[in-house]
């Protein structure tokens, strides 16, 4: 009789535990208690355009399993609606929609609602396609002005109009809408356009005047519209630049040709490619030379050149006429090869080094001849490239690290008066404890929550621990939370205890009463599944009976878990 009466009080012990848990879990999930309940699931919209498509964007999905929207569009029918956690919906008549976003966050739902304004797009021009303004110049560019309406530039401003500095792509939102036209602003620097002095030259001599400039047409008093041209005769030669959208830029010069043809023609010598880093001496060598011009001022009998250059000099022969010739001097495409400086990657990773400077021939440090390597394995790496006669290299040492995986260990219930060792395993060589201490073992005397970080090249990692000292008779702890997601951390929901325990039974429920798991060894821990399968990421009730084996002492414990992933 006294055993049928112990089991029957135990059923309804067991009952009202799980009915107790369950009105817990959902009140919770009500308006009431926890605040998740009360956290709103924040969205975005794209456009508030009459028949645009209007993308809703959930600005925080972090474990949302599920959404249900409403549109506030009646009339669209079963289009109202959707599941998506990014749907979209074509609003055909303008007005005030209040939308509705149910977001179920693990297993609680979040109700949002915000209300936006269908507006019918303006449609003006903004003016040309592309236009040119003179450097310097600016152009005020005019939205319609609307009472009451908003406008968003390119830039965020918010102005109707927008005064245009620069270069770019203008465009302008009216009320949320864009408008379908746009203008492209470009630029002409103003010129310096310079002939160069008047001139005497000796009979037989050339020249060309040039007044190349950017966005420019160009008309001579010759006749010519060329950007250059020759002079071989006496006069006056005058051009008019006129820069795209600046004003015309008037420039003239005049020669006279006397005295006797030079002969051999005065030649400063064929044009010249150079390697990086070199330099060239360039003469003139006219007999009966009385004074040189260069294109860079000397006046000297030769110059040194170093860098790209179109090199002319004016040579005055007998103080009678001038002779002139010009030379390009150009160099190799192949600059200096930078590999870049010594690097660690982590494992798992690919690093591309890159020679390519131009046509030419590369020799890598395992005899591949690309122009780009491939690195997989630590080590030296050396190219050598050549174009012509001119050639680079570099080198490059290059280290792998690997990604941390940090772990401290389960939590612990140690004996009050023990020291409990903490080791910093998968840490590396930088990281810090709570406390920013750096030692090798940390030694813990006192209960607490104790955590590493730890930093390489390839990220950061970290984990804690909680260590709860305790007297050293029958206490029973359970995690609140655990996650089953097979990193080793953490995967297993279990009591932690510090004595004997006999007749001990633990059951998981979930919300609706159903038992998910059943044991009676202590030892043996709940993995989050339910019939091999993950159950979902929510929170479940445990129900535990034990019993202290050295006392005997019946113990009854319920409590919620949470799974998270």
């Amino acid at each position: 009789m006294r055993s049928l009466l112990q089991s029957r009080v135990s059923s309804l012990y067991l009952f009202l535990a799980v009915f107790t848990a369950y009105m817990m879990i959902t009140a919770s999930s009500a308006a009431g208690m926890p605040e998740t309940a009360r956290r709103l699931t924040n969205f975005s919209y794209s456009t508030t355009c009459l028949n645009d498509s209007t993308v809703f964007i959930i600005a925080d999905t972090t474990a949302i399993d599920s959404a249900k929207w409403q549109f506030g569009d009646p009339v669209s029918g079963v289009k109202n609606t959707a599941n998506s956690k990014r749907p979209y919906h074509f609003y055909q008549a303008t007005g005030s929609y209040t939308v509705t976003l149910s977001a179920f966050r693990n297993g609680v739902e979040e109700i949002t609602t915000q209300t936006i304004t269908i507006v019918t797009p303006e449609r003006f021009y903004i003016g040309p396609k592309d236009q040119t303004l003179c450097e310097g110049n600016t152009l005020l560019l005019q939205a319609p002005v609307i009472p009451g309406a908003t406008y968003l530039w390119q830039d965020s401003s918010t102005a109707s109009s927008f005064l245009v500095a620069e270069e770019g792509t203008y465009k302008v939102m009216i009320n949320g809408c864009l408008s379908p036209d746009s203008t492209n602003i470009f630029y002409t620097p103003i010129p310096t356009i310079d002939l160069g002095d008047d001139h005497t030259l000796c009979t037989g001599e050339k020249v060309m005047l040039d007044a190349s400039a950017q966005n420019c047409s160009y008309q001579w008093n010759t006749g010519a519209t060329t950007p250059t041209i020759d002079v071989t005769t006496a006069g006056y030669y005058e051009v008019t630049v006129s820069p795209l959208g600046c004003a015309d830029i008037i420039a003239s010069v005049t020669f006279n040709f006397t005295g006797p043809e030079y002969t051999p023609p005065f030649s400063l010598g064929p044009d010249t490619l150079l390697c990086p880093g070199e330099s060239v001496i360039i003469n003139a060598p006219v007999t009966g030379a009385t004074r040189y011009r260069w294109s860079n001022g000397s006046n000297a009998s030769f110059i040194s050149v170093s860098r790209p250059a179109t090199i002319w000099a004016y040579v005055l022969v007998n103080d009678l006429c001038e002779v002139v010739d010009t030379m390009e001097v150009n160099y190799n495409a192949l600059r200096n090869i930078d590999l870049g400086g010594d690097t660690t990657v982590c494992k798992g990773e690919n690093l591309v080094l890159t020679a390519d400077y131009g046509t030419g021939t590369y020799l890598w440090q395992d005899g591949s001849e690309q122009a780009t390597f491939y690195v997989k394995k630590p080590g030296y790496y050396y190219v050598q490239a050549k174009i012509g006669r001119c050639e680079s290299s570099d080198t490059i040492h290059v280290n792998y690290d690997d990604t941390l995986r940090i772990n401290l260990g389960p939590d612990l219930l140690p004996c009050r008066g023990e020291t409990v060792v903490l080791h910093p395993a998968g840490a590396g060589a930088d990281y810090k404890w709570q406390d920013s201490s750096r030692v090798p073992v940390y030694q813990v005397t006192t209960s607490g929550i104790y955590a590493v970080v730890a930093h390489n090249t390839c990220g950061w990692a970290d984990d804690q621990v909680t260590v709860t000292f305790e007297d050293c008779e029958c206490q029973l702890f359970m995690p609140t939370a655990f996650s089953p997601n097979g990193d080793g951390k953490n995967d297993y929901f279990k009591p932690l205890y510090r004595c004997i325990l006999g007749e001990y039974q633990l059951s998981i429920y979930n919300r609706w009463g159903e038992r998910l798991f059943f044991t009676t060894d202590p030892q043996i821990g709940w993995t989050g599944k339910r019939q091999g399968t993950p159950v979902d990421a929510a929170t479940y009730i445990w129900v535990m009976d034990y019993k202290i084996a050295k006392t005997g002492e019946a113990v009854h414990k319920t409590g919620m878990v949470t799974v998270v992933y």
